[in-house]
């Protein structure tokens, strides 16, 4: 997918960009952007024994076939998948997996070793890679056999100092390095959190220091590179109430050494041709995890396809904002810029943070928000491949509880984009545009993609158990109704499971 470059000149300390102000422009734009309207099913009746679907003669997606969408799964593997997503189900599990992980229990030899032992072999098997890199590209192969690629996500994140993040750093190197000896393409991209290169003290930091010189024209960051816009006049800055403190020259010095590493980790990839994408993350160091990813970004892509990509929260009142100044900027300037489309994966936090400094919370009101900003946010992207600018990774999952409707409206989301994608022109096979879900969640859309010729990933933590677990239990803990809404994973699988079954007996 990628193809590449030189090794980019000494980093040049480019004077940055002026704070725009694009209210105008951005009403102009928004206007020009087709929709992708999902009114029609938002209010449609739950699905009970039987799952509503587009039809057959308008559907790009076929999910009726089941034995077409799992020929490629075994029936033992189909049979606990279907166990573990029942298992998973059931919200008090993730209550008691917290309880549990940080309790004091854990500090019990013999108690912590049954209780990572009954995790690896259920949960951690069912979402999870591998314990180390060439599992995970084990791993990787296999699904690879089955028409889908893999995303090699190294469970890291939340580095407290220098030391730890050179660990992970040697983690992330290592596995770029086990990608080279797979399939070409069957890596669709390594996932990176600057959390763990970057001490997050010193990123948020960073994060406050970005915020005050967006609201400050006057005021000036020495050690600033060049980099896209990282701010929408709509973004929070209620993280940064009063002027920060310069950096000091220590932590100016902890700053060279994080940008190091992500460079490292840029050339490596390069040199492997498999992209990187970075991950989002919270409000109050997401400015700094952009200023990484553009800065980056403006180094290392340059040609047709973009080697790092960066990770669009589609919950974020200020997202779609945000993604077309950025994506407009980048355009401009002839950098080609990728960016993968999540719906977000810190609600909790984000929502009490606000609350307690009695702050309008940065998340949309409503579900319903969050789908259309990810539709339009889709529509955009697909509009600028078919114009021949940027990329997108389209991971459709949506993660509220208490809406039977979500897988349901997540396959009309996969549906609806694969459609826009080839009413734009845009072929199947364009490398430019990527569908992915999570490891061990929502196969059927996977393979219903797969199957109507799409690229397609899934994204695959890895990590010793021990380091991966209370990665996972956070994420889970984040998105509650995630795994409770599988109603559709799970419908499907028994669906094909009783199929294999009546087949077998006659």
């Amino acid at each position: 997918m990628a193809h590449r470059v030189a090794c980019p000149k000494i980093i040049q300390r480019l004077r940055p960009f002026a704070k725009p102000h694009y209210s105008a422009a951005h009403s102009s734009i928004t206007a020009t952007v087709s929709p992708l309207n999902f009114d029609q099913f938002l209010n449609a009746p739950p699905p009970t024994a039987a799952v509503d679907h587009p039809s057959p003669t308008t559907a790009i997606l076929d999910v009726d076939d089941v034995k077409g969408l799992f020929s490629c799964v075994s029936t033992g593997k189909l049979l606990r998948s279907a166990v573990n997503l029942h298992a998973a189900a059931v919200e008090p599990m993730i209550d008691l997996g917290m309880w549990v992980m940080n309790s004091k229990l854990m500090r019990t030899p013999l108690l912590r070793e049954a209780t990572v032992g009954t995790i690896k072999h259920t949960f951690y098997d069912h979402f999870c890679a591998g314990p180390g890199p060439a599992e995970a590209a084990r791993t990787a192969a296999r699904i690879w056999d089955s028409g889908l690629k893999g995303m090699l996500v190294y469970a890291l994140e939340h580095a407290s100092d220098n030391e730890s993040c050179d660990r992970n750093l040697e983690g992330f190197l290592q596995t770029v390095e086990s990608a080279k000896s797979l399939p070409t393409s069957s890596v669709s991209f390594v996932v990176v959190k600057i959390t763990a290169i970057c001490p997050l003290g010193l990123l948020k930091r960073v994060s406050d220091l970005l915020r005050w010189e967006y609201n400050n024209e006057s005021f000036q960051l020495p050690w600033k590179l060049n980099t896209l816009p990282i701010f929408a006049d709509s973004s929070p800055f209620y993280h940064t109430p009063s002027k920060p403190d310069p950096l000091t020259v220590e932590e100016e010095t902890d700053l060279h050494f994080a940008q190091q590493r992500m460079l490292k980790i840029c050339q490596s990839c390069i040199e492997a041709n498999v992209p990187l994408t970075i991950d989002a993350e919270d409000t109050s160091v997401q400015p700094g995890i952009d200023y990484f990813t553009y800065s980056a970004a403006l180094m290392y892509n340059v040609g047709d396809n973009p080697i790092i990509y960066g990770t669009i929260q589609t919950y974020l009142k200020d997202a779609k904002e945000r993604l077309i100044i950025s994506a407009n900027a980048a355009e401009k300037m002839g950098v080609p810029m990728g960016f993968k489309l999540v719906r977000g994966a810190y609600m909790s936090s984000e929502r009490q943070l606000a609350s307690s400094l009695g702050v309008e919370s940065p998340i949309h009101n409503t579900i319903d928000q969050t789908h259309a900003c990810f539709n339009d946010c889709t529509s955009f992207m697909l509009e600028k491949i078919a114009s021949g600018s940027g990329a997108v990774i389209i991971a459709t999952h949506n993660m509220d509880s208490g809406i039977g409707l979500m897988h349901k409206i997540c396959w009309m989301i996969g549906n609806k984009a694969a459609a826009k994608a080839r009413d734009l022109g845009i072929q199947n096979g364009n490398q430019k545009l990527q569908f992915a879900q999570l490891y061990g969640m929502a196969d059927g859309l996977s393979f219903g993609l797969k199957n109507a010729g799409f690229q397609v990933s899934k994204y695959m933590p890895f990590g010793p158990v021990e380091l991966v677990m209370p990665y996972l239990l956070r994420r889970a803990e984040e998105n509650r109704g995630l795994l409770s809404t599988s109603t559709l994973d799970r419908y499907l699988m028994r669906k094909e499971l009783k199929r294999r079954l009546k087949a077998a007996i006659l």
